[in-house]
C-alpha cells in the first residue's frame, strides 16, 4: 500500500470514528470543550446522570439539599439530583480543589447557606442551560422572594460579578449592586484586599 492509500485510508478512519462519537457511540462526560459547548451534549449528560430535565430559559422548582459553596449549590425535584451554578456572580473560592480558602470563601458560603439551604427555590435556567462542566446555569430565588439569591449575595457584598454571554441578562443589575457594596465597603469589599487573586 503506497503512503498516498494509508493517509486516505487513515483519514477514512478519523471520519467514521468522529461520526460515531456524534452519533452516540462515544463515551464522552458531555462536560468537555469550552464554556460555549455546553447545549444538548451536556444537558444530554445530566439526563444520563440523573439530572434534571431543564432547557435554556425554563423555570423549575427545587429543594435546595446543600449548600456546595457561596455560588452553587445541590438541588433535588422529583427524584432526581442536580448541580447548580449561580449565574452572573462570582463568590471566593472554599472547596476548590488545590486552591486555597479566600478571603471571604467561608463567609460567603455561609450566607448561601441562611439563604437557600433546605429551602424551596425557583430555578430560571440561564439562556445557556449548562456549563463545560454539566452544572445547571440559573438564577435561584427562594420561596415567596422577588430578589435572586445571585442579586442578593452581590448587594451584600459577597459576591463579585462574572458575565459570561450569553447568560447577561441581568449583568447591569448585579454590576450596579457590586460597585453599590464596593463603594460602602460591604462584605469582602470591606475585608479583603486581594480576594479573587
Amino acid at each position: 500500500m503506497s503512503t498516498r492509500s494509508a493517509v486516505l485510508w487513515l483519514a477514512v478512519l478519523g471520519t467514521l470514528a468522529v461520526a460515531g462519537g456524534l452519533l452516540g457511540g462515544g463515551s464522552g462526560s458531555g462536560s468537555g470543550g469550552a464554556s460555549g459547548s455546553s447545549g444538548s451534549t451536556a444537558d444530554g449528560a445530566a439526563s444520563a446522570r440523573g439530572g434534571l430535565d431543564a432547557a435554556a430559559g425554563a423555570t423549575l422548582r427545587a429543594r435546595v439539599i446543600r449548600v456546595v459553596d457561596g455560588d452553587t449549590v445541590k438541588v433535588s425535584a422529583g427524584g432526581r439530583e442536580d448541580t447548580v451554578r449561580y449565574i452572573g456572580i462570582d463568590t471566593p473560592e472554599s472547596v476548590k480543589p488545590d486552591t486555597p480558602v479566600r478571603c471571604f470563601g467561608k463567609e460567603a458560603s455561609a450566607r448561601n447557606e441562611e439563604l437557600v439551604d433546605g429551602r424551596t427555590v425557583r430555578l430560571v435556567v440561564g439562556a445557556e442551560a449548562r456549563d463545560r462542566y454539566g452544572r445547571l446555569l440559573a438564577y435561584v430565588y427562594p420561596d415567596g422572594a422577588g430578589t435572586s439569591v445571585n442579586e442578593t449575595l452581590a448587594a451584600e457584598g459577597y459576591a463579585r460579578t462574572l458575565t459570561i454571554r450569553p447568560n447577561d441578562r441581568y449583568a447591569p443589575v448585579f454590576s450596579a449592586r457590586v460597585r453599590a457594596a464596593q463603594a460602602a465597603g460591604r462584605g469582602l469589599w470591606g475585608a479583603c484586599r486581594d480576594s479573587f487573586g
